[in-house]
């Protein structure tokens, strides 16, 4: 005959409680977070591969904020170089309307207000440091202000101030660019050209209205001194745009990794909520039934029939 023993159906219902209300629990943590476990114990034998996995993420993450902070600079970059080299047109092209009316009667405030424009793109910033100053960031590239600054000084070197060191950057864990642009290779030919007319204008006075022949010749001759800083600095500023589009490809592959990457780790990560919803709500019941057996148990003991 099979003894029936209170206690041990207490027993019995009470692990059957306890352990219903662990997978209640588990369940209801996993609805909550809609993570499959908090730390990687939970993750069994996927922990070492999602381990690599986040490894690579947070390369890609590196690299992929590296670009974007780059591609910042060079945006500054294409600007400013293109503000440098329409600046040497802009002059240029007062030079040769002075040459074509026979009138330097505007040509000094043109060509002042030209080499302002030049000076204010060779001492460009991004996020406040200088653009064009080699390590030296903290430093103004150029100290000239005025055109009669080229004349004053006692070279034209002598008016830059950035070192020699050209940034290079990282594209990816085997390919380095150099991005890094220097306001003396942008600058010195601009200056040289600027440097010729104010020269001119120390020794022999300003242009003032009607240009004569001696004035009109020494013109005419700058107009390739010009055309020559110029094709100079649009060869920088396609430099630096072929620069900006391998940067660009990087950052639209970078975020490409990303996203597979994230959907690799969301395969082990992330739990089915339609399924973690249906087995809490299973646990759940199976609480309550336990609860309920647990209840029943407590007026069917041998004590209450012997009473």
């Amino acid at each position: 005959m099979t003894r029936v023993s209170t206690s041990g159906n207490f027993g019995v219902m009470t692990s059957n409680l306890m352990r219903a209300q662990v997978l209640q629990s588990v369940a209801g943590e996993q609805v909550s977070s809609q993570k499959n476990a908090n730390d990687l114990k939970g993750y069994a034998k996927n922990a070492e591969v999602l381990t690599a996995m986040r490894s690579a993420q947070a390369k890609v993450a590196g690299f992929l904020d590296q670009t974007s902070m780059v591609s910042n600079r060079l945006d500054v970059q294409d600007t400013s170089i293109g503000q440098v080299g329409d600046a040497t047109q802009d002059a240029r092209e007062a030079i040769a309307n002075a040459i074509a009316a026979g009138s330097a009667e505007t040509l000094m405030q043109s060509l002042g207000g030209a080499f302002g424009d030049v000076i204010q793109g060779l001492n460009a910033k991004s996020n406040g440091r200088y653009v064009f100053a080699g390590a030296k960031s903290d430093t103004q590239p150029t100290t000239a202000a005025t055109m009669a600054d080229l004349t004053a000084a006692p070279s034209t070197a002598s008016l830059f101030q950035n070192d020699q060191y050209v940034t290079s950057n990282r594209i990816d864990d085997t390919t380095s660019v150099d991005t890094g642009v220097l306001a003396d290779q942008l600058g010195t030919g601009v200056f040289n050209a600027f440097k010729q007319v104010q020269a001119y204008v120390d020794a022999n006075g300003p242009f003032t209205g009607k240009l004569t022949e001696t004035q009109s010749n020494f013109l005419k001759g700058l107009l390739p001194t010009f055309d020559a800083a110029r094709t100079g600095l649009t060869d920088a500023q396609a430099k630096n745009g072929l620069n900006q589009k391998r940067f660009d490809t990087a950052q639209t592959d970078l975020k490409s990794q990303a996203d597979t990457l994230s959907t690799m780790v969301g395969g082990i990560t992330d739990v089915d909520m339609a399924e973690a919803v249906t087995r809490l709500e299973s646990a759940k019941l199976a609480v309550q039934a336990s609860a309920q057996v647990f209840a029943s148990l407590q007026n069917s003991s041998l004590l209450n029939v012997l009473k």
